[in-house]
């Protein structure tokens, strides 16, 4: 399932807990797609604590806590990380994360935490939600098998990484122009991870974010360079990437496409890619200013000059999801959606 549609769930299932109608969820997926963030992402939208557990370094008294003898009977000292109401809040996301890779031991005193919401005498308070996630077995990483009756105390959703969904999330989060062309131009190298080879740096979603923190460490240092976005995602896709970002020197004049000027569209399907990224780059910096309708209008005029029409349409999707619906009223939008009606029905 797509990161957005997890979201989505995610969103509702939260919700749901001030109705009563909550269900845990299990999240599974390979490592680097972004299944921690997610669950980060719905608690800060929704602005609510989210505890996050890492039930792999765990020990079961790590859980269940630590018993004590009052008078002549033995009571359990709970964890301090446990959602408490009045030290967290009503509401919040219990995230135990790395479910998978805990022993089970630990999966065992989980058991009632997750289907009864409790733990001997505390519960966990009404207004929070239960996730967890987990690597498959196949993914190369420490895991066991999921008990069924721990398996049986979830829904399960299993993520998918979409090209679409990232490039989203990427504009928001103002990760380098760059890597979002590259990533349009080489839509495979999004994730490329094959347990059968065990690499140690591999392209991620993850990893992506981190050669966008490489970019903005080493682009002043060519020596070091290519050597930084290798150490990310990998000898062949880090030789890739800075291939890529040389040749972008040969982009068209931005500035002219926004002032209105008669600029041809590159034939180099590259640096047609990348140039439909950095024209989303300029119309999402443009949103809210006095300028928008003007700068989303050139974009539009030029999204009509690309040889392949399907181009126009990448660049108009990007905007529109980063923007919003305030390109449909854009005069330029109207004359654009005419020229490429035939590709949006067939």
């Amino acid at each position: 399932m797509r990161p957005a549609q997890i979201s989505q769930i995610l969103n509702k299932e939260f919700e749901s807990t001030e109705h009563g109608y909550h269900t845990p969820v299990m999240i599974w997926g390979p490592p680097g797609v972004g299944k921690s963030q997610i669950v980060a992402q719905v608690a800060s939208r929704h602005e609510v604590p989210a505890i996050d557990i890492r039930l792999s370094q765990m020990e079961p008294s790590d859980l269940r806590g630590i018993p004590f003898r009052v008078d002549d009977k033995v009571e359990w000292a709970l964890p301090s990380m446990l959602p408490d109401a009045e030290r967290h809040g009503p509401a919040g996301i219990l995230f135990l994360d790395e479910i998978t890779s805990a022993p089970p031991s630990v999966s065992a005193a989980a058991y009632q935490l997750i289907l009864d919401r409790k733990l001997g005498d505390y519960e966990v308070p009404d207004g929070w939600a239960i996730f967890a996630a987990g690597n498959r077995q196949g993914d190369r990483g420490v895991t066991y098998t999921m008990p069924a009756p721990l398996a049986n105390r979830f829904q399960h959703y299993e993520l998918e990484v979409n090209l679409d969904d990232w490039v989203a999330w990427a504009y928001a989060c103002e990760i380098d122009e760059r890597i979002i062309a590259f990533l349009r131009f080489r839509p495979e190298l999004l994730f490329d991870f094959d347990p059968a080879h065990n690499p140690v740096a591999f392209p991620s979603p993850r990893s992506w974010e981190f050669t966008h923190n490489a970019l903005q460490k080493f682009s002043d240092h060519p020596e070091l360079f290519q050597g930084s976005l290798q150490a990310c995602v990998g000898p062949a896709a880090g030789i890739e990437l800075n291939a890529f970002i040389q040749n972008m020197e040969n982009m068209p004049d931005l500035d002219a496409i926004i002032a209105g000027e008669e600029v041809a569209a590159p034939k180099e399907i590259d640096l047609q890619y990348a140039t439909a990224t950095a024209l989303v780059g300029r119309a999402i910096r443009a949103k809210d200013t006095a300028e928008a309708v003007h700068v989303y209008g050139r974009i539009l005029d030029f999204a009509r000059r690309f040889p392949q029409r399907e181009m126009g349409v990448m660049l108009v999707s990007d905007m529109h999801r980063a923007i919003g619906e305030d390109l449909f009223e854009v005069p330029e939008f109207a004359g654009w959606a005419d020229a490429i009606a035939d590709i949006m029905l067939y």
